[in-house]
């Protein structure tokens, strides 16, 4: 049943407006790296990032494919841009504290030029602290409101520019759902709301930044993962299918 686990991570956060959400710590705590993990990906992001816990299906992913001692975690937080979260404090500060081998960037589609600007500024600037803590930065290239889907490539270019910029890994998730598109229009990546993502359009999305990641196919991973609040199961042809189109938009050619 693929409703109730998006429905409930959904409510999760929503209830935690204003605070880290699903990152394994409480209301107002700050997420830390696990020394003994060899993978510590940190994400920031609002809720593209937390809707259906897509860290946390990070996660899972990696381990299912056998990727030692990773661990993931989030500052996600509700309509948050990059700016937003660098004025709160928090995000800074846990960067800033060290221990975070990826810290993966995320803000609205930020298609329009000023929008885009914005992005591109407020990576840089997360990118320094990054940087300065040996971390790797990452730019999380989402996807725009269907009501906006004439946005998808200027929102996927933003991104791209944004990595180009930080000479950071692009991690691009919307290219993935055009990908998926292009192969079977019916597919349902978007959740009712129309700018949530659904089950699969996380999934592919997570499919997207572990292959990015790890530099490496994402066939054959399997279709249903636990992740917070449950678990789920997609078919093993869409399943098929969305790992084709993450490995598509990562630029890996087909197996």
């Amino acid at each position: 049943n693929m409703f109730p686990i998006g429905s409930l991570l959904a409510l999760l956060c929503l209830t935690a407006a204003g605070s880290s959400c699903l990152s394994g710590t409480g209301p107002g705590e700050d997420p830390a790296p696990n020394p003994q993990a060899n993978t510590r990906i940190l994400f920031i992001g609002n809720s593209l990032t937390y809707f259906n816990d897509l860290p946390g299906m990070v996660k899972a992913l990696a381990d299912s494919a056998g990727v030692p001692l990773v661990q993931t975690a989030q500052i996600a937080k509700p309509d948050y841009a990059l700016e937003d979260h660098w004025n709160d404090g928090q995000a800074r500060r846990v960067i800033e504290a060290g221990g975070w081998t990826h810290v993966v960037l995320q803000q609205g589609p930020s298609s329009v030029l000023a929008n885009r600007a914005n992005l591109r500024q407020w990576a840089a600037t997360f990118a320094r602290v990054i940087r300065s803590k040996a971390g790797v930065p990452a730019m999380f290239s989402v996807w725009p409101a269907l009501a906006n889907f004439s946005d998808f490539a200027a929102s996927i270019e933003s991104y791209r520019l944004a990595a180009e910029d930080i000479s950071g890994r692009f991690l691009p998730a919307g290219e993935a759902w055009r990908a998926g598109w292009r192969h079977r229009p019916d597919l349902q990546l978007y959740g009712p709301d129309g700018l949530h993502p659904s089950l699969q359009g996380s999934y592919v999305s997570a499919l997207t930044i572990f292959g990015a990641l790890f530099n490496r196919s994402v066939i054959g991973l399997p279709g249903g993962l636990r992740v917070a609040g449950g678990s789920f199961q997609i078919t093993a042809e869409t399943a098929l299918l969305l790992q084709q189109s993450a490995d598509e938009a990562n630029g890996r050619p087909p197996e």
